[in-house]
């Protein structure tokens, strides 16, 4: 059975007691005492009889009760082997395509377009009526999770924390391991690992959700001022996970020794910590590369190593010149043997010791606190999805870019990201919450108009002149809150909200 339009959705029944006391609507009379709580109960019901609810099963929720693991379930589903890889992209695939056909055919993506204003002045000026002629068309907005104007904001409001809080000072990936032990004790005597992405995606989330629970909660590296990370997925499958985390002010660490105290990049004693040993040589080794291994997928033609393995060797960890620190690698002679090859303390990726035994998965941690421009890390986390073929056409192009196609044009799905998307998992999370302000010379705010309507009547709708930023300069020049505020545009939200439907600033409470 496949999902089609026009699945209804069971309504939950009540418990045995009846609906819990935020389902409970509050009839208040009038004059009668009430309790907070039955004024917060009236206020909820109110909130819900006004919202919209969608009473039909969508197809990513569809598919994500089908794909549920279950007890007795005799579908056997999940256990079709590589059928099941097969599947669950076709499956992302139709929900993406359904997505995106939303964006290409929805009555608005043919008929609105944008225009800076002033732009909208000189073509009335120069005598031109019609809308249609003017503009660029809306193709895929940044409400589309995983586009490029949504990989984009997300950058910017990641690089709004850098101005708030400072540099960030920890740089932390995660990746699967695949053979986790809470992986391999759920599969059965057919199953293998890699046809089964739903349970890599759901454990490499538990997992995920347990790291930031360490690092945010239990302050493991010190206090978090603000934190985001990124979810990615290799072309072989495997989600990792790139974390930025910028410490509070009295947990920076700004000496060698507070970096020795999170960092390795040494081989452990095997006598004193034999499972720690045994957890850096499989996961922690990098290469080999170089003249032992010149076809290793880090080796660039005419530089080397990407990564530029073999690092020196160094009593100390120290400072360097805008770039991570040199961390302590000394010349034990303690060596291991990987696929052939002895390696020493030069190959050992920076890792965390306590995290690394925790989460027995790859783990690099840096310290990134000593690097200047800090808009590369941020770019590289959000660089956005792979892509693995390209095409040269001599076709004349029209003026009309198609985003969409451009968007879909080589993109790479492996079966565990389509668990992950139809399973509804968070791909990036940043906090605090940053608002996106508008900014713009006078005159030049981008208007969104319909194809057909006449430019006089745009002219003079004046809700399409307002934006953030001339309403917050009327705000200061009118209202007297805000003259008393007497602060800067960027702080203006924490005491003003944004109502979108009014344009306008309204007072928080």
């Amino acid at each position: 059975m496949c999902w089609h339009q026009g699945i209804k959705r069971i309504a939950r029944t009540p418990n045995a007691r009846g609906a819990t006391s935020c389902e409970q609507e509050v009839e208040l009379a009038p004059g009668a005492e009430t309790t907070p709580e039955q004024l917060m109960n009236a206020e909820n019901s109110v909130i819900r009889r006004n919202k919209r609810k969608r009473n039909m099963v969508s197809c990513r929720e569809y598919y994500c009760y089908k794909l549920q693991i279950r007890e007795d379930d005799r579908s056997m589903l999940l256990h079709i082997g590589r059928l099941l890889q097969h599947y669950v992209v076709d499956m992302y695939v139709k929900i993406e395509s359904t997505r995106l056909d939303f964006y290409r055919l929805n009555d608005n993506q043919t008929r609105l377009r944008t225009e800076l204003y002033q732009s909208l002045i000189d073509s009335l000026s120069q005598g031109e009526s019609s809308s249609s002629n003017i503009g660029t068309r809306i193709i895929l907005p940044g409400s589309f999770i995983g586009g490029p104007r949504d990989m984009r904001r997300r950058y910017m409001d990641a690089m709004s924390l850098v101005q708030r809080y400072g540099k960030p000072d920890i740089f932390l990936t995660m990746t699967c391991n695949r053979n986790w032990p809470e992986i391999k004790n759920l599969l059965l005597r057919t199953d293998k690992i890699e046809n089964r992405p739903d349970l890599v995606s759901r454990v490499f989330r538990a997992k995920l959700e347990q790291l930031k629970n360490e690092i945010f909660k239990k302050n493991i590296f010190g206090k978090v001022a603000a934190y985001t990370y990124v979810i990615e997925f290799q072309k072989r499958g495997l989600p990792h996970a790139h974390f930025l985390i910028i410490l509070k002010q009295g947990s920076k660490m700004y000496s060698p020794e507070a970096y020795d105290r999170i960092v390795c990049a040494e081989l452990p004693d095997i006598n004193e910590h034999e499972y720690l040993h045994s957890l850096v040589v499989k996961h922690m080794m990098h290469g080999p590369c170089g003249t032992m291994n010149p076809t290793c997928v880090c080796m660039r033609l005419h530089i080397g190593c990407k990564d530029r393995y073999p690092k020196q060797f160094c009593e100390s960890t120290i400072h360097t010149t805008n770039s991570y620190p040199l961390y302590r690698r000394r010349n034990n002679k303690k060596k291991v043997k990987i696929r052939g090859h002895y390696l020493d303390n030069r190959w050992v990726v920076p890792y965390c010791p306590y995290l690394l035994a925790k989460f027995n998965c790859h783990m690099n941690v840096e310290i990134c606190s000593t690097i200047q421009a800090v808009k590369y890390i941020y770019k590289y986390i959000y660089k956005g999805h792979d892509r693995v073929l390209y095409q040269l056409s001599d076709i004349e192009t029209n003026n009309n870019v198609d985003k969409i196609k451009n968007y879909v044009t080589a993109r790479w799905v492996s079966p565990p990201e389509a668990m992950w998307r139809i399973f509804g998992f968070d791909l990036n999370q940043i906090h605090p919450s940053v608002m996106t302000l508008q900014v713009h010379l006078e005159n030049k705010q981008p208007v969104t108009f319909p194809e057909k309507s006449s430019l006089h009547s745009v002219m003079k709708n004046k809700a399409l002149q307002k934006t953030m930023l001339t309403e917050f300069f009327s705000m200061n020049k009118y209202d007297n809150h805000a003259k008393n505020l007497n602060c800067m545009y960027a702080q203006f939200p924490e005491y003003f909200k944004w109502n979108q439907q009014s344009k306008i600033w309204e007072q928080r409470k």
